[in-house]
């Protein structure tokens, strides 16, 4: 069936004897932005529900790991790089500090936002008699990048602020809870792509439900749609593989060696979720030479590692975890718009705040159609 349209995957979606209700959950922010800019929710059956999880890594970026970054950049002598997202980030701190590395740089610190790790390493080697701090905060998609960078070689005036995450714990966290939330599961392409789609097996194989991985484009997504709804109808759970185009057994396995030979796993915080176990990557002791953490004074803030830090009235964590809608948050569309974000998922492009945002889906929601537990 490679090759079909959309129309054809909706088609035949709806020729499906579906139950009353089935929840499908899609981890990717990327997945998020093409399924409400091709507006799927509307044209698939009305008791399909499309839920948005916690595939935005600007969102689930520890408040403290944004504060630290603020603090280097406003109180070392250093040049402080991060993906442009990351710039907007709020913190919870009074009116007269900094809130943003973006409010940062208006104060004078020398913060430049960049696309690529090969940005950074360029940067560095411009300015060799000054360090440089990448503030490297993103899931294994962009970790591996990072990892690649210091496993060929950097500047000895490099240092990464690591803010790594893997994405797998995160499902598996809402699985292993008592209301999990979904009974099926269209897994991350690009994460997919890198990592392998072994990754999401656990997700049929331990918990018994319907997992596909998806592309990017309509047709990929409505194909692993129309998959895991097959499998939930048969009762036959599989992990199906929707992008092969991409998406290969055993994923890019020079990236995923490069990964481990930079980087260890350990558990880390979410913000507004807590601890999840093994969901973090941090500098192995090779490369603790290049480790902003070790090389300048700690501004960590203990006070700032604790679960729920998000900005007063502002209901992100529960957006991530997929437990409301996001125009269901107390503050979308009110206080928190793009131009003026009080949570970071309006700040990004994969959180899912922006994505409705940008898609037309403006007005907030009194009344919660659907509250998971």
């Amino acid at each position: 069936m490679s090759g079909d349209s959309p129309r054809q995957w909706l088609e035949r979606i709806r020729g499906l004897p579906l139950p009353e209700h089935v929840r499908i959950m899609n981890v990717c922010g990327g997945h998020e932005r093409s399924i409400t800019m091709a507006g799927l929710r509307s044209a698939l059956p009305e008791n399909i529900e499309l839920i948005p999880g916690p595939g935005c890594p600007v969102c689930i970026c520890p408040e403290e790991d944004v504060f630290e970054a603020i603090q280097l950049a406003l109180n070392e002598d250093i040049i402080l790089v991060a993906f442009g997202d990351m710039l907007r980030v709020p913190v919870n701190a009074p009116r007269k500090d900094a809130r943003s590395l973006e409010q940062a740089r208006a104060m004078g610190a020398d913060v430049r936002p960049i696309a690529s790790p090969l940005e950074a390493a360029r940067i560095a080697r411009q300015n060799p008699g000054k360090p440089v701090v990448f503030f490297a905060a993103g899931f294994e998609t962009t970790t591996a990048p990072v990892a690649a960078l210091l496993v060929e070689g950097v500047p000895d005036n490099l240092f990464v602020l690591l803010s790594g995450r893997l994405t797998w714990p995160a499902v598996a966290m809402l699985l292993d809870s008592d209301t999990p939330g979904f009974d099926a599961l269209v897994a991350p392409g690009h994460v997919s792509t890198v990592m392998g789609p072994e990754e999401w097996e656990f997700v049929v194989h331990k918990h018994s439900i319907p997992a596909a991985v998806a592309g990017f484009t309509a047709e990929s997504l409505l194909a692993a749609m129309y998959s895991t709804l097959r499998q939930l109808l048969e009762d036959h759970r599989f992990l199906d593989n929707c992008y092969p185009e991409l998406v290969q057994p055993g994923g890019n396995r020079r990236a995923r060696q490069q990964l481990h030979q930079a980087m260890d796993v350990t558990d880390a915080n979410w913000r507004g979720v807590g601890i999840i176990p093994d969901s973090g990557f941090a500098l192995n002791t090779a490369y603790t030479r290049h480790d902003a953490r070790r090389e300048f004074p700690s501004y960590a803030d203990d006070a700032r590692k604790r679960a729920g830090e998000m900005p007063p009235g502002c209901d992100c964590a529960k957006v991530v975890l997929g437990k409301i809608y996001p125009n269901e948050c107390r503050l979308f569309g009110i206080a928190c718009r793009p131009r003026h974000p009080v949570g970071p998922c309006m700040v990004s492009d994969e959180g899912a705040c922006r994505i409705w945002w940008s898609g037309g889906m403006r007005e907030p929601v009194t009344k919660p159609k659907r509250m998971m537990a």
